[in-house]
């Protein structure tokens, strides 16, 4: 399945690329997956990442849109968020350190907590591509011994 998405740069849209994303991944794997376990991660990957487009990238320019794309092969998931920001430069990046209660710089730590692999491309045919990657584990049948 490949499927995708473009909203503004706007948070009010959060609820609906949150709901295409995770109905679309229901619709095709149906009970494949543990929703209830997964749905969660996969919602805070998406919600991290598009809000750091909308808040940095973008910048307050909500007309600049937000490219959402989604392909799903057996239960390997590749997201990819497309923004037209600057971009970040991932060699000045330094991971916080917790106890210099620093408030922000989490998103790049929490997306790759989250996911099995996290990619970020500067400057790809005029725009930036986060890519989201992970393989989502087959739901565990219990079974009943007599």
């Amino acid at each position: 399945m490949r499927t995708e998405i473009q909203v503004p740069s706007d948070l009010r849209f959060l609820t609906i690329i949150e709901n295409w994303l995770l109905n679309s991944l229901a619709l095709e794997l149906e009970e494949q997956v543990d929703w209830q376990r997964h749905s969660c991660r996969l919602r805070l990957a998406l919600v991290e990442a598009y809000s750091n487009v909308v808040r940095h990238a973008h910048q307050g320019q909500p007309d600049l849109p937000v490219m959402i794309k989604v392909e799903l092969k057996a239960r390997n998931l590749q997201l990819e968020i497309w923004d037209h920001g600057q971009g970040f430069d991932l060699s000045t990046y330094l991971p916080p350190i917790p106890q210099d209660k620093q408030e922000g710089g989490y998103g790049w730590l929490i997306l790759n907590r989250l996911m099995d692999r996290v990619e970020y491309q500067l400057r790809v045919n005029g725009r930036n591509c986060l890519r989201l990657e992970t393989t989502l584990p087959e739901r565990e049948v219990m079974s009943v011994n007599s």
